[in-house]
């Protein structure tokens, strides 16, 4: 029987269950669909699907180095089964289990019930350290989810099958594409903003990203990840290759281990146990989606509801276009334009600022932050958002001053001039409050305020304290019992449960300015 792999978001051979299993049971068709609905939703954008293009061009290229051919086909999912099932007959279906947005996963609930009604099967199997809940057990427990992740990340890798019987794919389907250059859709997603920096996809350049992370980058990840000057070198930069599979997560894991084992100093030593917490906390986000799909849209606690917060347009606008007055917001908006990507501590702050003192709803700022990342993972995005937007009701509210960030995180404003050069010539004193400056210095350094750069949206310490007062006033009783039954199905528990020994010693010498990915 024909067994049909198909690729979504693991663009890659090594390490794929889907595909070595389908090719122990039968003659293999590696599928790829480019399903155009998907890349006109609010959530995506052109510089995603570029990288996604450019790594399945990349697989293509890993297909036919085992002799194969991938058939990469546009259309809706379910059509494209039947062309299938038209063309070739029966066959078993094979993919890695998906935790996307809610478009991705009506998607495959309608695949799903075309197998059932055709009598077909659809095997799924883990991409991350994420359980599924089943119809015989239902939603697994928290408790032991720590002892799982350790346990998936330390199976074995899948070798690459050899000896493939492939399926004759010189009959294509009616909507098949060529893979010549020409055949690609065109105008497929639009975009916010020109991209011009973002990083290339495929597995190739996945590997020289991860092992540059492992061999020299990685030194200073513990203590430069904060920052924006040092966050794009000392990041790994793998999530995007992650969110896409063009690596797996065991990959990097098996890689890190080896890191570990031959690490040269102790320096080396904390930040890469730094990095592997990262890797924890990256699938223990992920099963906050897969365990509740409506965290996209809905508040995880039902009180923010009445928070009431107000879209508020000319506010939108302003911090979607770098235009807030508080030049580190405005800089890291502007760097994001161009890059598809930012460090983590300036991604919580951008939300922040969004979420409290312009009090923005946190679904559009979600929305135009997805967009934005080349790197969006949704199972991450949007259990992240209600964080920094403190509707969770199980994290403590992170209100980001971004005058503080800014002079505890680009004291002297070089990355602030990079991205708003309308303050290139303000000194270093004025650099990160320039609406403090009278119209002497203004005109001292070239600019007007109100003008050339515009002043605060509205003042930072009156909104802020407006905002928690928020906050504060909707704590009840009632509240926090829903708080508790909140954090009893998506809290996370200790990581002593992986089975990973403490080190006490080694935290002695560690960097404690670093500002921690979730203090």
């Amino acid at each position: 029987m024909l067994q049909v792999v198909w690729f979504k978001r693991d663009l890659r051979i090594h390490d794929h269950v889907p595909l070595a299993t389908a090719a122990s049971r039968g003659s293999l068709l590696c599928l790829y669909i480019v399903e155009t609905a998907y890349w006109q939703l609010p959530d995506t954008s052109e510089r995603q699907w570029a990288f996604v293009r450019e790594s399945v061009e990349d697989l293509q290229q890993q297909v036919a180095c085992l002799g194969g051919q991938m058939l990469v086909v546009a259309g809706e999912a379910t059509e494209v089964m039947q062309q299938l099932r038209n063309r070739w007959g029966r066959f078993d279906l094979h993919s890695h289990e998906e935790t996307g947005n809610h478009w991705t996963f009506q998607r495959d609930r309608a695949v799903r019930a075309w197998c059932e009604a055709q009598g077909q099967e659809w095997h799924e199997y883990p991409q991350f350290g994420v359980r599924r809940a089943s119809k015989e057990k239902g939603r697994h427990s928290r408790d032991d989810w720590a002892k799982y992740w350790h346990h998936y990340v330390h199976t074995p890798l899948t070798n690459v099958p050899t000896g493939i019987e492939w399926a004759n794919t010189r009959m294509p389907l009616a909507s098949s594409l060529p893979i010549t250059e020409e055949g690609w859709p065109k105008n497929i997603a639009q975009d916010p903003r020109p991209c011009f920096y973002r990083q290339a996809g495929g597995r190739r350049r996945a590997l020289a990203v991860l092992n540059s992370f492992m061999t020299l980058r990685g030194e200073h990840y513990r203590g430069s990840i904060s920052s924006p000057l040092t966050a794009e070198s000392a990041c790994s930069r793998l999530s995007t290759y992650l969110a896409y599979g063009c690596v797996s997560l065991k990959e990097v894991f098996e890689r890190l281990t080896l890191a570990q084992a031959q690490a040269p100093s102790l320096y080396w030593e904390n930040s890469l146990a730094a990095f592997e917490s990262r890797l924890w906390w990256h699938c223990h986000f992920i099963q906050k989606l897969e365990d509740q799909p409506d965290i996209e849209w809905r508040n995880l606690h039902p009180a923010m509801a009445s928070l009431q917060r107000v879209m508020e347009t000319a506010y939108f606008e302003a911090w979607q276009n770098g235009r807030t007055g508080w030049p580190m917001v405005d800089a890291c908006m502007r760097y994001l334009h161009c890059h598809g990507w930012i460090n983590f501590r300036m991604r919580a702050m951008l939300v922040s600022i969004a979420c409290y003192p312009l009090w923005l709803p946190w679904q559009p700022v979600a929305l135009w932050l997805a967009r934005l990342f080349t790197d969006y993972e949704p199972g991450i995005h949007y259990p992240q958002i209600q964080m920094q937007a403190g509707t969770t009701g199980i994290n403590i509210p992170r209100i980001y001053n971004p005058t503080l960030q800014a002079q505890r995180l680009d004291p002297t404003g070089k990355f602030i001039r990079r991205w708003v050069p309308e303050l290139d010539n303000v000194s270093r004193h004025w650099i990160h409050e320039p609406w403090k400056m009278g119209s002497r210095q203004q005109a001292h350094f070239g600019l007007v305020i109100g003008k050339d750069y515009p002043a605060p949206l509205v003042d930072y310490q009156h909104a802020a304290r407006v905002a928690k007062q928020r906050l504060t006033d909707i704590r009840d009783h009632n509240f926090v019992q829903t708080s508790k039954v909140i954090g009893e199905r998506h809290g996370s528990r200790k990581r002593s449960q992986t089975g990973r020994t403490k080190t006490t010693s080694r935290r002695k010498n560690v960097d404690e300015s670093q500002l921690d990915l979730f203090e």
